[in-house]
């Protein structure tokens, strides 16, 4: 066949010589299946490519009946490379330097894995992520007891999947000072029978983050290379890192310039003083490889650590709400600073009376339809009579298909069922602006866009429960699914003019799958055979 190929090429080649002369470009893809994902939602065989840009797209006789260059042949279907529109890149990054508790089914597993990391880290502490009592076995009460047997002597602190919630042992709460009288705002600090069980939640845990050695400028550097390498090998080709301080945006940035880091970050400054005065000096970063034109504000909590900010009480947690994790009042002060700046607005908020405060604070400076894609992220429980809000100030939902999937097992616990129909409503988000960002929080999940095309479209995990699919009237279609991982998480980024769709112009980011990722039989045994940025193979 291909034989056959180049000799139909060498006529094309042959025949176009008598007409007009053939515009040379850097090289000719060509694909039995690419999808452009622009508005149009076009499809094409061929893609011309120059300089690391899109020059046009088509069926593979048109491109090659006005182009001329190397012929890569392409055995697969190509998309434009996926954007995960909320990520914690530098902090998954981290993570791969940690204990790794991802999956772990037990208290025992947990500690098992602390101690075989233990015994190959010389660190002065232990640090991990990824633990999620919801899918254990053993029910009760989480405590550090056998953390302190094991590490007497050695502080530990081991975060939950989401982030929100950590577990210490006693050392650790020793060295931050943390009583039983200690008491911090937005975050709980939890004594059973007069002792500390070492748990803690949302603005707790900066206690001891705060005295946590911060790691040396060569380990931050390795794992920012070792975590781009992770997002390559995912088909991701721009992560959206989801609050960032100073130093990490300009190691990012440096790093960037000299090519050491190549993929493409969107980042949401932290809302801290240094952060304001140096974009207020600078103004904001905007080049092909690093944007930081927003910033990230924390409304709550987590939903899995009962931190989400709810209207009503939790039906398993009675008189207990959750927490504000920023003060409305406080928020207020900080979007006048973000709004004064124009800087994009990104906050989390998971429960409905976060949303619904949030969207109104938000309305106050908005005031009406505009552009400025003010964002919230996560937007997981909103009652349906505060969804208008999103239309009315052309706010953006932000949202993360795969925490449906891995919350489903436990939310209507959390909720009763009278609340979940406003749980997890990603069609009934999306209809408001008529698009929508999709991301994943890695490494709170996975951090595989096709787990998020899965979920978004079939809403199951990837054992494909449960039969029939979680509350499938929310559920997107494939081509919103696909178009939320790229062209609209462009947009949510304000990138959109550079990449998220193969059109002419925009820079060539592009991942090659096995197999089309439209039927479902392909969906999650497909691979990335590979990634590309500006047409070069990472």
């Amino acid at each position: 066949m291909k034989t056959l190929f180049y000799f139909l090429t060498i006529g094309i080649v042959f025949i176009s010589s008598c007409g007009e002369p053939k515009i040379a470009v850097d090289r000719i893809l060509i694909a039995d299946k690419i999808y452009i994902c622009n508005e149009e939602f076009d499809m094409a065989e061929a893609l011309a490519i120059s300089d690391g840009k899109i020059v046009a797209f088509g069926t593979a006789k048109e491109i090659q009946s006005k182009y001329t260059g190397e012929i890569q042949e392409v055995d697969g279907t190509v998309y434009p490379g996926f954007i995960d529109a909320h990520s914690h890149f530098y902090g998954y990054s981290l993570t791969l330097q940690k204990v790794d508790l991802i999956n772990v089914s037990s208290l025992d597993e947990l500690i098992e894995r602390t101690i075989t990391f233990a015994k190959m880290s010389n660190e002065a502490w232990i640090t991990g992520r990824g633990w999620d009592q919801t899918t254990w076995e053993e029910k009760g009460t989480l405590t550090n007891n056998l953390l302190n047997a094991y590490f007497p002597n050695t502080p530990v602190f081991l975060k939950r999947i989401d982030g929100h919630a950590g577990l210490a042992n006693a050392k650790a709460l020793e060295l931050a000072g943390i009583s039983v009288n200690t008491n911090m705002a937005g975050g709980t600090i939890e004594v059973q029978y007069g002792r500390l069980t070492g748990l803690l939640t949302d603005n707790a845990m900066n206690l001891i983050d705060n005295i946590i050695p911060a790691p040396s400028r060569s380990s931050e550097i390795k794992a920012l290379l070792m975590g781009q390498q992770a997002c390559f090998d995912a088909g991701l080709t721009t992560v959206t890192d989801a609050g960032l301080d100073l130093s990490t945006i300009l190691l990012i940035d440096s790093l960037q310039k000299t090519g050491d880091l190549t993929i493409r970050v969107y980042a949401m400054a932290n809302p801290t003083d240094e952060n304001f005065e140096y974009f207020k000096k600078n103004g904001p970063i905007a080049n092909d490889k690093l944007q930081v034109s927003s910033f990230k504000l924390y409304a709550d909590g987590a939903l899995g650590s009962r931190g989400a900010k709810l209207k009503q009480p939790y039906c398993d947690h009675a008189g207990h709400s959750g927490v504000w994790v920023t003060e409305p009042n406080q928020l207020v002060k900080l979007y006048q600073q973000v709004y004064d700046l124009n800087f994009q607005a990104n906050t989390h908020c998971i429960g409905d009376s976060a949303n619904k405060r949030v969207l109104e604070i938000y309305g106050e400076f908005l005031k009406g339809k505009n552009d400025k894609r003010w964002r919230i992220e996560h937007a997981q429980v909103v009652t349906p009579e505060d969804r208008a809000l999103f239309s009315k100030y052309s706010i953006i939902p932000s949202v993360q298909p795969t925490h449906a999937t891995s919350d489903m097992r436990w939310a209507d616990k959390r909720l009763c069922n009278t609340r979940m129909n406003g749980a997890y409503a990603y069609n009934s988000l999306l209809a408001l602006n008529g698009w929508m960002p999709l991301g994943t929080d890695f490494p709170v999940e996975d951090i595989s866009p096709l787990k998020t095309f899965f979920a978004a479209v079939y809403r199951q995990d990837t054992k494909n429960q449960p039969m029939g699919g979680f509350q499938m009237e929310e559920a997107l279609s494939p081509k919103e699914a696909l178009l939320g991982m790229t062209l609209w998480a462009a947009r949510g980024n304000t990138m959109e003019q550079k990449i998220g769709s193969l059109e002419k112009g925009k820079l060539a980011d592009f991942v090659i799958l096995a197999e089309d990722i439209y039927p479902e039989k392909y969906m999650l045994k497909t691979k990335v055979t590979g990634t590309y940025l500006e047409g070069i193979k990472k």
